[in-house]
């Protein structure tokens, strides 16, 4: 391991991550893994392109030397980026698994156990085919989710990351809180966030901010398509800050005009589900037990909308096309896993259809603590309300000072 001081963590953080790594490989009986998953390889070695589109690989033996298996082009990222000092580029019209298979046999594998990540979005079973079909000397076993074993729980150094994230998460939210008004386009406010996300310190996330307005909030995973925001109506955004591909996200909700009753409901509950799930959240609670907390509060009041999704997941580092990392873990029913120190979550109390054509969020980014948790935003929560060109926080339909509108957003 070459030993550097521009790395995004200190030499010491990916030692203790590659013998983690190690001792879990020998736990199951293998001599070597292929990582393949962008996100993995950062977390082992700090490699990132915007290229991982194509093959790439990082080989991990029980001993030795690792290397990566990249394009060509993208072999400058590995001396730029990392402690990796061995790879095995290919040339765009070369072969990217054959190069890949010939270095396991130069690298004393041949008739070792690898194992593979069988469920990495970039690494297509036909390429996985031609690996088995080739490796034919050895043995290959299913090895997904071994690295995110460890990617689970952040260690100090990596909390600290994820507030520099924060950051740029805050910064794009009071940007487009301060964007919403009648008469202005979604495209609008989605600049201003993505503006103050990038002023803040934020670099390009996994997904760039949701925004959308009045009816529009009713279609799933939608954003920004020029839609002008009309009087009375309401915004929901949702930003996900990026800071060295680790990400924090929130959800805010901002309404041009007075709430509806069934809109104070819908504020009122998801605050509650947040400020009761918060308060439970400790090492040993299990995700089923978290689940159920804010699924119940969102569904027994009278908003008539529901949450129809998880209703939280894991955070943290991240490629397009998500910036979750939902498929380690994320709060569901019936899952009996439990929470541990170092866990980080988005939780999302989001309500989907409040008047059967309004969607609304209020949600947080948290990190679980030896004995809670801990969020990493400042930001306030209420719905955020400008009617008659005033600003208002309002919790329960209660408006607030002038004052109080300020720090709503500031």
């Amino acid at each position: 391991m070459r030993e550097r001081d521009d790395m995004t963590f200190p030499p010491e953080e990916y030692q203790r991550r590659l013998n983690m790594l190690r001792e879990r490989m020998e736990e199951r009986l293998l001599d070597a893994v292929i990582i393949t998953d962008p996100e993995n390889i950062m977390y082992l070695t700090d490699y990132q392109t915007t290229g991982y589109s194509f093959f790439q690989a990082l080989v991990v033996p029980l001993a030795g030397d690792c290397y990566m298996v990249t394009r060509k082009l993208e072999e400058s990222n590995v001396y730029a980026r990392t402690w990796v000092d061995k790879t095995r580029p290919y040339a765009d019209n070369g072969d990217a698994i054959q190069s890949l298979v010939e270095s396991l046999r130069d690298a004393g594998l041949a008739y070792s156990t690898v194992g593979y990540e069988r469920n990495s979005y970039f690494f297509p079973a036909y390429q996985q085919d031609r690996v088995r079909t080739a490796f034919t000397d050895g043995k290959l076993m299913d090895c997904f989710g071994i690295v995110e074993e460890g990617r689970i729980r952040k260690s100090h150094a990596e909390i600290e990351v994820m507030k520099k994230a924060a950051i740029a998460t805050e910064a794009g939210m009071k940007a487009g809180i301060e964007a919403c008004a009648p008469g202005v386009t979604e495209n609008e406010i989605g600049a201003a966030i993505s503006h103050a996300m990038f002023e803040a310190g934020g670099e390009p996330p996994a997904v760039m901010p949701y925004v959308v307005s009045g009816p529009r909030s009713m279609i799933g995973h939608a954003t920004w398509e020029g839609r002008t925001v009309k009087p009375g109506e309401h915004v929901f955004m949702e930003v996900g800050g990026c800071y060295r591909r680790y990400h924090t996200a929130m959800m805010r909700t901002v309404v041009l005009g007075d709430l509806t009753p069934s809109m104070e409901s819908a504020q009122r509950c998801m605050m509650e589900a947040l400020r009761e799930v918060e308060s439970a959240i400790r090492p040993g609670l299990t995700v089923s037990d978290a689940d159920n907390i804010v699924r119940d509060i969102i569904t027994s009041a009278d908003h008539g909308g529901d949450l129809i999704t998880r209703s939280g997941y894991s955070i943290g580092i991240a490629f397009p096309p998500s910036w979750d990392e939902g498929y380690i873990l994320s709060l569901m029913q019936g899952d009996s896993r439990t929470l541990k120190e170092g866990m980080t979550f988005h939780i999302i109390p989001w309500v989907w259809g409040v008047d059967r054509d309004k969607t609304v969020g209020i949600s947080d980014t948290i990190h679980v603590t030896a004995d809670g948790c801990e969020s990493f935003f400042t930001l306030a929560r209420e719905f955020v309300t400008k009617s008659d060109t005033r600003l208002h926080a309002v919790e329960g339909g209660d408006e607030s000072s002038d004052e109080d509108s300020d720090a709503a957003i500031g």
